[in-house]
């Protein structure tokens, strides 16, 4: 069936439509779910595990488990993802982590949720999440470059064994797997226990599922495929500095799964909000300074860049393929976030208190 559908439409168009339909799916299950990384970040900082960590953890488990499931029935083969393969840096999985982490606190969102929100009428994620992607840019082929290649050189990882952490760890797939799955079952429970609705623990088991759908769709194009496709999953900052890039620069945009991702998430959340009359137009206020979102954008786009990824891309789409980078930038991301929203929270009560 894969090769019927590329003979007849082409590489580009199979990916976009395969990235269209994991973006609805990822779009409507997070929007619903109100899956969000640092939601989780800001209740533990709290010293609470509270329903936003057993959505997120709901989330990257169900990921987990079904990624290295399908490696285990060899049904998928993630080896040659570039978070395994080509040359990482650990350097900017800390560095970048760290900034994404304290971008997100400032930005009240990562840069999937910023999407999702934009869909629901938010114009703060909407401003905020443009002002993301031309950081990330810039961060990327432009003037801020250098700075991103110089920290990134600092602590390089040769592709292969050495960024695997199954190889690391001498396991398999299959022990990963299990082991994903009774986490994941923990995970149903603390949501039970936190009062969680089932649709919305269903929801976030279904962000997880459409982070494993895109391996296995982009591993099914390429194997069928006479050109070279890398495999990939949900992750949205590259993506959407292609997209917009692709949109102001030249009048044909190149096909692909990151194509057809990003509009796909946005079509997801926003039909969902509307269905569940969850659309409303949200402005910057008193209580929500434009000036703290930007900061928070500059820091998420360069550090989304040398992480190798968003808390999406780096955090479920590389941690379900066990990359070492992923693990180690998204435990940044959480350090990073919970000491910016510690900061926020020792400061600001005290600036308060001294205004009082």
């Amino acid at each position: 069936m894969m090769e019927t559908l590329i003979d007849s439409y082409g590489d580009g168009a199979v990916l976009m439509m395969a990235g269209l339909a994991v973006g609805v799916l990822f779009g409507a299950a997070a929007q619903h779910s109100r899956f969000c990384l640092r939601a989780a970040a800001v209740e533990v900082t709290g010293g609470v595990l509270g329903p936003r960590l057993s959505i997120w953890l709901v989330a990257f488990f169900a990921a987990v488990a079904s990624v290295q499931g399908a490696v285990a029935m060899g049904w998928l083969d993630v080896s040659q993802s570039r978070q395994l393969a080509a040359t990482g840096s650990l350097s900017g999985a800390i560095i970048g982590g760290l900034m994404f982490g304290s971008g997100m606190i400032l930005a009240r969102g990562c840069a999937s949720r910023l999407l999702v929100l934009s869909a629901t009428g938010n114009l703060r994620a909407l401003l905020t999440g443009l002002v993301l992607t031309l950081v990330a840019q810039s961060a990327l082929r432009g003037v801020l470059a250098p700075a991103r290649e110089a920290l990134g050189r600092l602590w390089l990882v040769p592709g292969g064994e050495a960024r695997s952490l199954l190889a690391m760890l001498g396991v398999g797939s299959g022990l990963v797997a299990v082991l994903a799955a009774v986490a994941l079952m923990l995970s149903f429970g603390l949501a039970w226990r936190r009062g969680v609705q089932a649709s919305h623990v269903t929801a976030a088991a279904l962000v997880g599922l459409a982070v494993a759908l895109g391996w296995a769709a982009t591993y099914a194009v390429a194997q069928v495929s006479f050109e070279v496709v890398p495999i990939s999953s949900v992750t949205f900052t590259g993506p959407a500095t292609d997209t917009l890039m692709g949109l102001v620069n030249t009048t044909t945009l190149p096909l692909g799964f990151g194509v057809g991702l990003v509009p796909g998430v946005f079509i997801g959340s926003g039909v969902t909000a509307i269905l569940t009359k969850e659309f409303k137009i949200q402005r910057f206020g008193a209580d929500t300074p434009m000036e703290r979102y930007l900061v928070g954008a500059v820091l998420m786009g360069f550090g989304a860049m040398l992480a190798g990824g968003c808390a999406v891309g780096a955090g479920m789409s590389g941690g379900a393929i066990m990359a070492l980078t992923a693990w180690v930038a998204v435990f940044c991301m959480w350090l990073g976030a919970m000491a910016t929203q510690a900061g926020l929270e020792r400061f600001g009560g005290a600036a308060r208190a001294a205004a009082g």
